[in-house]
């Protein structure tokens, strides 16, 4: 009898093991995959949680989380839709955070646009690639800076959007676009090209804010994530794909 109830304690405790790997469902801007991708695998490694990412616009993500998107957190592209999320009861209050300072940047895979400014004021280009600026804050973010710099009305017959940051990039990556403003975090991995990091002083910060939402109020795992997001490990991994940190 003993050793059946060791061995049905063995089945337990192991079964309980099992149990302890989860799933999190998480809803990343577009800007933010690359490192999403990485510090969702390390986390993986030090818990054995999977971390499910969904990856698009903020403004997008937070239409669907008022329509009951399965999402348990939002890693937003600005600060005003989780702050939105939890004013309106979709987020948790006091979960929202800063996890990244976003960087602008004006880039082309077909003519120089080193000087910036000066390749604006030119536009010697066609179409100019940006992320809708309705739902994605590098889009609102690049339409500030032309502003700033005195160009948009002279470049807006040639602004092609894209549907995030993402979409964005790709027009200037396949050359639909010969220029765009991406994040220069997207440009982490690539050296072709020529790129232009857009002065800090030309749009507001981009304080890309996390915030856990209903779905993930009692998920013990999901919770975990956000800590692991503010701990060393993630925030070397944010820092080195050209992120601000808070």
């Amino acid at each position: 009898m003993r050793l059946k109830a060791f061995i049905a304690g063995c089945a337990l405790s192991l079964l309980g093991l099992h149990a302890e790997a989860a799933q999190v469902q998480v809803a990343v801007a577009a800007n933010f995959t690359e490192p999403a991708k990485e510090i969702a695998g390390l986390f993986k490694q030090k818990t054995g949680n999977d971390v499910l990412m969904s990856f698009g616009a903020s403004g997008a993500f937070y239409t669907q989380i008022t329509h009951d998107a399965p999402f348990q957190i939002l890693l937003s592209a600005d600060e005003d839709r989780p702050k939105d999320a939890v004013a309106n009861g979709f987020g948790v209050a006091d979960s929202r955070f800063t996890y990244a300072i976003g960087k602008l940047a004006l880039w082309s895979r077909v003519i120089d646009v080193t000087k910036g400014e000066d390749a604006l004021k030119k536009g010697a280009f066609a179409k100019l690639s940006i992320a809708n600026p309705k739902s994605a804050p590098y889009g609102a973010a690049a339409i500030e800076a032309m502003k700033a710099l005195g160009v948009y009305d002279s470049l807006k017959p040639k602004i092609v959007q894209g549907n995030s940051i993402g979409q964005a990039f790709q027009f200037v990556d396949t050359k639909n676009a010969e220029a765009g403003f991406v994040a220069l975090s997207q440009l982490y991995r690539t050296s072709d090209g020529t790129r232009w990091v857009v002065p800090a002083n030309l749009y507001a910060p981009i304080l890309q804010d996390a915030v856990l939402l209903r779905k993930g109020e009692d998920d013990d795992a999901a919770k975990a994530f956000l800590a692991f997001l503010k701990g060393p490990e993630a925030r070397a991994i944010i820092e080195r794909y050209g992120y601000g940190l808070p």
